[in-house]
């Protein structure tokens, strides 16, 4: 698995006021998107193009199209934050959604809610998730993507956890993932620090 950390200072800027415990839902939710159109240039680099015969005001000339469907699974519920970015600047991207629920008894995840595009066997899948934490629900997010049939899967979250890389890498050594920054470590309680807290909360305003 390849893993790629951002270095941008505008990244840096807009992360560091989505870790400001003070900062509204508002502010939140719009540096969130901001950073999400910032990343999707970055995931989006080896996507294949085809020529697209096209008429400027002065002549015709041959431009470019992608050449290949582009899915957004949001991680439910936090997930969904990022989706409205990236879709800013990949508006033909088709949405599917998986929502993911823990046994309390067996601690196997259980999907509860799955709905995915026609075509996701071959199309570029980017699965979506603010924080890669012990890395539990992205392992099992993907393996239910890859039960779909997908095999080009890409995995974009905020803020990851070196453990949570860890046991991504190993469950699915062959997906690409984009961090905006890889954090210090977990607390006590499964936290990443210093992190930001729980983005879903913070996104939706609920405790």
């Amino acid at each position: 698995m390849s893993v790629f950390i951002y270095d941008h200072p505008l990244i840096d800027y807009k992360l560091t006021i989505m870790r400001d415990k003070t900062t509204p839902s508002i502010i939140f939710k719009q540096c969130l998107d901001e950073i999400a159109m910032l990343m999707a240039y970055e995931v989006s680099r080896d996507w294949p193009v085809k020529d697209m015969l096209i008429e400027t005001p002065i002549s015709p000339m041959i431009g470019k199209d992608l050449d290949c469907q582009i899915v957004l699974v949001p991680i439910l519920r936090a997930g969904i934050g990022l989706v409205d970015g990236f879709r800013a600047i990949v508006p033909t991207a088709k949405i599917g959604h998986i929502g993911l629920e823990r046994d309390e008894k067996t601690l196997e995840a259980k999907e509860y809610y799955a709905k995915f595009p026609a075509g996701i066997e071959t199309s570029k899948v980017i699965v979506v998730d603010p924080m890669l934490a012990t890395g539990g629900s992205a392992i099992d997010a993907i393996n239910q993507i890859k039960k779909r049939g997908a095999t080009d899967i890409t995995m974009v979250s905020l803020v990851g956890a070196p453990v949570g890389v860890k046991a991504l890498m190993e469950a699915h050594p062959d997906i690409k993932l984009y961090l905006a920054a890889l954090d210090e470590k977990l607390n006590e309680v499964g936290y990443i620090v210093p992190g930001l807290g729980d983005a879903g909360d913070r996104l939706f305003g609920t405790d």
